[in-house]
């Protein structure tokens, strides 16, 4: 297990100050802002503590100023509704005394009904797939900076990227389908409390989805030419799984309209199990464009 996991565990595990308030921390990792898939993990995590005999099913987020990874984030809940089935809550993440996220969250109690889902992407196995340290050795001295670093940085998340031909150097930069495919698991075993788990799956859902609304341009969430952030992200959960073992996240991106790139993904479990799905949209300036 690497420090990065442990210390994402600690940071799941929130202080709670009242009731219904919640405090939680940013990693020490030299970020310029809180990364939005922990302000999301985080915030799920508060509202869940508020819910007994209900599990999320969904929930829909606004990210509204960034995150200030030096000081705690304050949650508030909102006990909004508990119905017989279902339950709701609101909670909103505050710094420097200002609102900087909006989570809305549905609890449903459990129920068996009509079933069908989309069949996983034929693709090979996370086994026979280069790791980070691999894809760094392929690659070698030909990997932009800011992938370069971004391999360097120890990850609670292991990820193997199905194609990794988008960081070639003949590559590189060039436009393609804007679509990737990559397994993903936390970096060492989970507890076996399914909150635990739906919180990580929240926090690697915002970690490589946005950037597949760049990939048809050529560009990268690393390109220093690109002013990219996350503005909203939708999360539905379907079955049950373990985020310690290996997941297909399957993203597209079927629009890139007035400097916005809307991003869609669907989560399998490796037996072929849809488990959740993902809607994301973020700002995808071009720094040129608005000087």
């Amino acid at each position: 297990m690497s420090k990065a996991f442990d210390e994402l565990l600690n940071i799941l595990d929130l202080e709670q100050i009242e009731k219904n308030i919640f405090r939680g921390v940013s990693p020490d990792v030299g970020w310029q802002r809180v990364f939005g898939g922990l302000v999301v993990s985080q915030a799920l995590v508060a509202a869940s503590r508020t819910v007994v005999g209900r599990a999320p099913h969904s929930l829909h987020c606004y990210f509204i100023l960034p995150g200030d990874p030096t000081i705690p984030i304050v949650y508030e809940v909102e006990r909004v509704r508990d119905g017989s089935s279902f339950a709701t809550r609101r909670c909103s993440a505050s710094q420097h005394g200002r609102t900087i996220f909006i989570l809305s969250a549905s609890f449903h109690i459990e129920e068996t009904g009509l079933e069908h889902a989309l069949t996983m992407p034929d693709v090979p196995p996370p086994e026979s797939l280069a790791g980070i340290e691999e894809i760094k050795r392929a690659l070698g001295s030909h990997i932009p900076e800011g992938v370069r670093r971004y391999f360097e940085r120890e990850r609670p998340i292991e990820f193997r990227p199905v194609d990794t031909s988008r960081f070639a150097p003949e590559h590189y930069g060039k436009p393609r389908e804007a679509c990737q495919r990559i397994w993903m698991r936390a970096a060492g075993p989970l507890p076996d409390d399914p909150a635990i788990h739906r919180a990580v799956l929240a926090y690697l859902s915002d970690m490589t989805l946005l950037d597949t609304s760049l990939i048809s341009h050529g560009h990268s969430v690393f390109d220093r030419s690109m002013q990219v952030a996350s503005l909203d992200h939708a999360l539905w959960f379907h079955r049950s799984f373990r985020a310690d073992e290996w997941m297909l996240y399957d993203q597209q991106s079927p629009n890139a309209s007035g400097a916005r790139g809307l991003c869609r993904g669907s989560l399998y479990a490796r037996d072929g199990q849809l488990i959740a799905s993902v809607m994301q949209e973020g700002l995808i300036r071009q720094r040129a464009e608005r000087s």
